[in-house]
């Protein structure tokens, strides 16, 4: 049987965040990925959005690694080239009860530590934002915008060069927990077990599966799946905004929001749609309920102006109507297996969470922190 020190299961984001980190504590570090290249679902088949901190509950992890991970990810883009642009985001209300969301947003935004938002009236929307028509808004000038794929090759090419290997094809089937680490069976072209002294269960939408079948752990440690799939759609034109535009937040999102990508184009989503299986199409039929959410805070968008985009899958703990839940990173101290960390639930803000989440990570492989 082949050993390893530790080993990444996922390639994503979160992943290489986790191998870069620990290849540069000195770890011998392999990421083993089931597609052909890393970041081909949850981390490439989003908004690409720099949260802020603003609507997590006080004292989550989702607060806590946003507000962490947002400083981290900015000054790690000027270090490395990554592209990116901070490009301010509006949270718009189109009436009283609205108004009164943003109160409640600005008060937890404050509890979580992100200090710089503004209350803005209509009129001061209206000047920045021309095309706008709402009653009030919530400035956040540190949200922006990232080139995600830039980004994980960055966070790749830092792994490599500390060290790290990363194995395509490579998908991870079951494993076992011994008092040396976890036994991993490893698919693909040439089937092998793999010895861990260290796993980082960093799966996405695969690591309650993957989770659910390694041998010593708690299965009560195990969260069941949801997942959340959201659709965009892209403007044709020019984009009539500078600023992304989003929304007060609705049940299991944040809503049907306006963002740019670094070109400048102008696309709209995602919407939720709660399914059972994977599949990234994306039905032209669902831009119907896109026209009336947006047209509430633009009115002006014409008729015919969305084109289909793409499709992500967010890998929620949760199904509508249930509450809401956390990140869930449970390290050995938590669950009783020797050297497993399991990430469950890494979705939004996960990308800008990335540096501070493998932060954790590390902490939690070395003793340094539970619950």
């Amino acid at each position: 049987m082949e050993t390893v020190e530790t080993a990444v299961v996922g390639a994503g984001a979160v992943g290489l965040a986790v191998a870069r980190a620990l290849a540069l504590s000195g770890r011998e570090v392999v990421v083993l990925e089931a597609l052909e290249t890393f970041g081909t679902e949850t981390s490439s088949r989003n908004s690409e959005v720099i949260h802020a901190g603003i609507y997590y509950p006080a004292g989550s992890l989702k607060a806590r690694l946003c507000v962490a991970g947002k400083r981290m990810l900015y000054d790690y883009c000027r270090d490395r080239g990554v592209a990116f642009e901070r490009l301010g985001k509006l949270i718009v209300a189109t009436d009283e009860a609205e108004r009164a969301v943003l109160a409640r947003l600005h008060a937890r935004a404050a509890g979580n530590g992100v200090d710089d938002l503004a209350r803005l009236d209509r009129d001061e929307v209206r000047a920045r934002e021309p095309e706008l028509d709402v009653s009030g808004a919530l400035f956040s000038p540190s949200t922006g915008i990232v080139d995600s794929h830039g980004l994980m090759l960055a966070l790749l090419g830092d792994a490599e060069a500390a060290g790290a290997m990363l194995a395509v094809h490579a998908p991870v089937g079951a494993g076992e927990a011994r008092d040396a680490g976890i036994v991993l069976r490893v698919g693909g072209a040439a089937p092998t077990a793999l010895l861990a002294r260290e796993t980082v269960n960093a799966a996405g939408l695969g690591a309650p599966s993957l989770a659910g079948t390694i041998r010593g752990l708690d299965p009560s440690r195990v969260p069941e799946r949801a997942m959340a799939k959201g659709s965009y759609h892209t403007l044709a034109g020019p984009s009539p905004f500078s600023t992304l535009i989003y929304p007060v937040p609705v049940e299991a999102g944040l809503g049907i929001h306006a963002t740019l990508d670094l070109a400048g184009r102008c696309r709209f989503g995602p919407d939720v749609e709660w399914v059972d299986a994977i599949d990234y199409g994306v039905d032209p039929a669902r831009a119907e309920a896109f026209y009336g959410a947006v047209r509430r805070y633009w009115p002006a968008l014409p008729d015919g102006a969305l084109r289909p985009g793409y499709a992500g899958i967010r890998p929620k703990l949760r199904r509508p109507g249930g509450a809401a839940t956390d990140f869930v990173i449970e390290g050995p101290a938590d669950h009783g297996a020797p050297g497993l960390v399991n990430l469950f639930g890494i979705e939004s803000p996960g990308l800008t969470a990335a540096l501070a989440i493998a932060e954790l990570v590390r902490a939690k492989l070395d003793g340094r922190a539970a619950g």
